[in-house]
């Protein structure tokens, strides 16, 4: 996809892992926090399912896809200016990948480019700590907490492509994260005594 890249461009959903594809239609119940978490903890059950793991593993495990996979839902839901909110998500022994994609408002993008920007040029420990302690002086809540903490606590790569669609008031925004959950090929092997 050609556009505004920002972060790591090589982040991509491997062949053969297992997919798992949904679109979060924008309708009548509209779309909010409460779908996010539903739909996170559903992907993170499923993506489970591929890998058989001590049942601590697993757990710590799913504890991460899901807070990763609700992070990048709500913020799709938080710049979502029309439409349907779409998510893929797919894991290896290795890898957890997630990539969600919607349209926001062409003046949303170029603020949220200029943010994440930022985000990626520093370290993510020292921004996190930074944007903490502003929002404790300030009594407000600054943009990207959520991000830094998945870079900085749970080694979480990201990536970001904004691109022009046919009305010009808005652009579409794809969003992927890479999360490592293993080290070695784990599938199968992890349950065997």
């Amino acid at each position: 996809m050609s556009g505004t890249v920002i972060g790591s461009p090589d982040i991509a959903i491997e062949v053969g892992a297992s997919i798992c594809s949904l679109q979060l239609f924008d309708g009548p119940l509209e779309l909010n926090w409460h779908h996010c978490a539903i739909t996170s903890d559903f992907i993170s059950d499923l993506c489970m399912l591929r890998i058989r793991w001590s049942f601590q593993e697993s757990r710590d495990v799913r504890h991460s896809v899901a807070y990763l996979t609700n992070e990048l839902l709500e913020n799709a839901v938080k710049f979502k200016a029309s439409g349907n909110i779409g998510v893929q998500a797919a894991v290896t022994s290795r890898c957890f990948t997630v990539k969600t994609w919607n349209r926001i408002a062409a003046g949303s993008a170029l603020r949220l480019q200029n943010l994440l920007s930022e985000l990626m040029a520093g370290d993510a420990a020292d921004l996190l700590i930074r944007k903490i302690e502003s929002n404790a002086h300030s009594g407000t809540v600054e943009s990207g907490l959520g991000l830094l903490t998945l870079m900085s606590d749970y080694g979480v790569r990201l990536a970001w492509t904004f691109e022009a669609v046919d009305r010009s008031d808005e652009v579409r925004l794809e969003t992927c994260a890479a999360l490592q959950i293993g080290t070695e090929d784990m599938t199968n092997t992890r349950s065997r005594p």
